[in-house]
């Protein structure tokens, strides 16, 4: 671990931990390999988004050039690099879901949080990402993911249900 990042504080004991059981889980030398574990840790612990700070210090954690950590902070669109609501949701809007109506849960829930896609409430509570391409469980379609939990089969009706029971 490089001195910088431990006397900065910016990334706890925890997840710090987190990390190294990730980069245990590849032979030595191949610590890139856990960039993308590393990068959920720091972004679920900081409020659900990543911070280009937070980005230099997975870098220099794990010892790589931090371009490295950007290009996979910036490719994936599980990675947010600006604040979002504490809850995101993601409706899946790919051609099994597109045909079993998952652009109209789409629109359902814009209009139930007041928002559209690629905003959060005003409140802070909610995040719809922007169209999710596929989410892979299309013989459950339509279907959207509340803080990466599956719920498939969906209605109008049973995403209300689904709203209503996050809590804070």
């Amino acid at each position: 671990m490089s001195a910088h990042v431990a006397e900065a504080g910016l990334l706890s004991a925890h997840v710090r931990e987190e990390i190294d059981r990730w980069v245990a889980k590849f032979p030595p030398g191949r610590q890139r390999s856990a960039v993308i574990g590393a990068l959920h840790a720091v972004q679920h612990e900081n409020g659900g988004y990543l911070t280009p700070e937070l980005m230099t210090a997975v870098a220099e954690y794990l010892k790589l050039p931090p371009i490295q950590v950007f290009e996979v902070a910036t490719f994936y669109s599980m990675f947010e690099t600006k604040p979002v609501g504490r809850h995101s949701i993601s409706v899946c809007t790919n051609i099994s879901c597109m045909l079993r109506g998952g652009d109209d849960i789409l629109a359902h829930v814009e209009k139930r949080l007041g928002i559209r896609a690629g905003q959060s409430t005003p409140d802070g509570k909610f995040y719809l990402k922007i169209e999710e391409e596929c989410l892979a469980a299309c013989c459950g379609a339509p279907m959207m993911m509340v803080d990466h939990v599956y719920h498939e089969n969906l209605t109008p009706k049973t995403v209300d249900e689904i709203l209503d029971a996050v809590k804070d």
